[in-house]
C-alpha cells in the first residue's frame, strides 16, 4: 500500500512509533518505516543491540541518530534478539535507502504471539487515519 509517496508493504505489521514487523514463524524482523526514516532524515549512527538481549514490547532497546534527531527505538514485540543488523554500524544510511530490506534493525524471537494483535495492518482504516494524522502533525 502507498500513502502519497510513502510505501507500507501489505505483508507487514506496524506500530505507532513508525516501526514495521515482518512475521516469519516465531521470529519477527523489525525495521523503521519509509515514513519514519523520512521524518528522521539521513541516519548517521545506529547503536546496534547485542544478540541474546531480552526486549519488551513498547520499551526502548536501541538508539538511532540523524542530523536533526536522536531517538530511542522501541521493540514491536517482547522476546529475545536472535540477530542484529551489524552492517548498520558502518552503513547506517541503508535505513534511508532500503528501509524494508537491507535497512532492517533486529530479529526478535517472540515470547508472546498475542502481542502481534496490538500492531496495525495497512488495510485497517485506523492505520490510514494514524498516518494521515502523523503527516498533518509533521507537515509530510
Amino acid at each position: 500500500m502507498n500513502i502519497d509517496q510513502y510505501k507500507f508493504p501489505d505483508d507487514l505489521l506496524y506500530d505507532r512509533e513508525h516501526n514495521w514487523a515482518r512475521v516469519e514463524g516465531s521470529v519477527v524482523t523489525q525495521g523503521l518505516t519509509d515514513f519514519g526514516q523520512s521524518l528522521a532524515g539521513e541516519i548517521v549512527y545506529v547503536e546496534v543491540p547485542r544478540k541474546g538481549r531480552e526486549v519488551k514490547q513498547g520499551e526502548p532497546f536501541m538508539s538511532m541518530e540523524s542530523g536533526k534527531w536522536v531517538g530511542r527505538i522501541k521493540a514491536v514485540v517482547s522476546g529475545k534478539i536472535v540477530a542484529a543488523n551489524e552492517e548498520l554500524e558502518w552503513e547506517s544510511t541503508q535505513i534511508n535507502h532500503d528501509p524494508y530490506g537491507a535497512g532492517w534493525l533486529v530479529k526478535i524471537e517472540v515470547s508472546d504471539p498475542a502481542e502481534l494483535d496490538k500492531l496495525m495492518k495497512p488495510g485497517d482504516p485506523a492505520f490510514a487515519e494514524f498516518i494521515a494524522a502523523e503527516r498533518a502533525k509533521y507537515g509530510k
